[in-house]
């Protein structure tokens, strides 16, 4: 299991590029260059955040990528929520029907807890907080 995924991580790079360079507008393929991530994930990412608001983008001579929003409302958990759906360590083995053990586990009670911890983590990081 992976904390965060190949699409979050290349999502990660290029909005933090991106607000680092705030002043102009970003095309793809200097993001490309810049942050070695291949073209089509990076490009498919990128259409997801311009879709979900985080990106704004413009076509043609001088297009290319900007931040739609600032980036201290912009939340890691939010991202791995978009590429990866809910962040979630316990899923117990019996993954179709449930546990019968389920409210007496004490390991689940204790990743659950992690799980919260790590969560409650990730809710605090945003891009701004990466770029210091």
């Amino acid at each position: 299991m992976k904390l965060i995924t190949r699409d979050t991580d290349y999502a990660i790079r290029a909005l933090c590029f991106i607000a680092k360079n705030s002043r102009r507008k970003i095309s793809v393929s200097e993001l490309v260059k810049t942050i070695n991530t291949p073209l089509p994930f990076l490009r498919k990412n990128l259409q997801i955040l311009n879709k979900k608001g985080i990106l704004q983008s413009s076509k043609g001579a001088g297009g290319g990528f900007e931040l739609a929003i600032s980036p201290q409302k912009i939340f890691i958990m939010d991202l791995m929520n978009i590429f990866q759906g809910p962040f979630k360590l316990n899923e117990c083995i019996l993954k179709k029907k449930t546990c019968p053990n389920i409210r007496i586990c004490a390991l689940k009670k204790k990743i659950d807890r992690i799980e919260k911890r790590i969560v409650s983590e990730l809710k605090s990081v945003t891009i701004a907080s990466l770029l210091k």
